[in-house]
């Protein structure tokens, strides 16, 4: 099987911590060249540290805040001047946890912004280049809420499920350059968004956070939460050559809490 991502390169969003940190982590040691994108420069700096580069790669990062679409285009614009990105990871926080009903419409406004605009930015400023190279894999993390909807996810819900179709028309659309579109679906992953999650449902339901815990897992067959190195290998794999016949799929990886196919 042939994984090696060596002489490629990927800009992979949300990279500071937690699944993104940990898909630049995986996608360095198969031989990619990562450009870590991320809002605080001092975590960048010290992830940047900890990719591999056995394989001589170079890696560098921007500081960018998906809140400002204009300053993140530019700097993008600029990396894909001096060379071309031949992997696109989306990858970016989730909106606040609530019911639907409670939910602002500003709330709905930015979520769609920093998910699906920014995702849209990103892919339009990389195309040329995967065109030109004959290598392209966009990859979208999103949620298993494209399945099947989360309670008191009201707004994830919502804008993950508009990420998703807005990949599937990627994919048919760009399928005749050979360049994949996919979304992975992490379930429930030991990153801080499952802590603060844990955290208000304990305080809202009285319950200890180690007795909310002990119920999400209960609600998965495999009996734990995920590893983000676990979720890190799924979007790896899309990356890789190996996958090229992968297109326009939803890849859940939930240790199978999904109730559907």
């Amino acid at each position: 099987m042939n994984l090696t991502l060596l002489h490629k390169n990927a800009l992979v969003c949300g990279s500071s911590k937690g699944i993104g940190k940990a898909i630049a982590i995986e996608l360095a040691l198969l031989g990619a060249n990562v450009t870590l994108v991320a809002r605080t420069g001092e975590k960048l700096v010290e992830v940047k540290d900890q990719l591999d580069r056995s394989q001589g790669q170079k890696h560098d990062f921007l500081v960018a805040n998906f809140t400002d679409s204009a300053d993140l285009k530019k700097k993008v614009k600029g990396l894909v001047s001096v060379k071309p990105i031949h992997i696109l990871i989306n990858n970016t926080g989730g909106p606040a946890a609530g019911p639907i009903t409670a939910a602002k419409t500003d709330e709905f406004t930015a979520a769609f912004h920093n998910h699906l605009i920014c995702n849209h930015l990103l892919t339009q400023l990389v195309l040329p280049g995967m065109k030109a190279e004959g290598y392209g894999r966009i990859i979208n993390i999103i949620s298993t809420s494209v399945k099947q909807p989360l309670p008191g996810l009201g707004v994830s819900n919502t804008v993950r499920a508009a990420v998703a179709n807005w990949a599937k028309t990627l994919a048919n659309e760009l399928g005749p350059f050979g360049i994949t579109v996919n979304n992975v679906l992490p379930g429930a992953t030991d990153t801080d968004r499952l802590q603060e999650i844990i955290r208000n449902s304990a305080v809202k339901s009285g319950q200890t956070e180690e007795a909310v815990a002990q119920q999400m897992k209960a609600g998965i067959p495999l009996g734990r939460f995920a590893d983000p190195a676990e979720i890190a290998a799924a979007a790896a794999f899309l990356a890789s050559p190996s996958a090229a016949y992968v297109s326009g799929i939803n890849l859940p990886v939930d240790g199978g809490r999904t109730k559907s196919l």
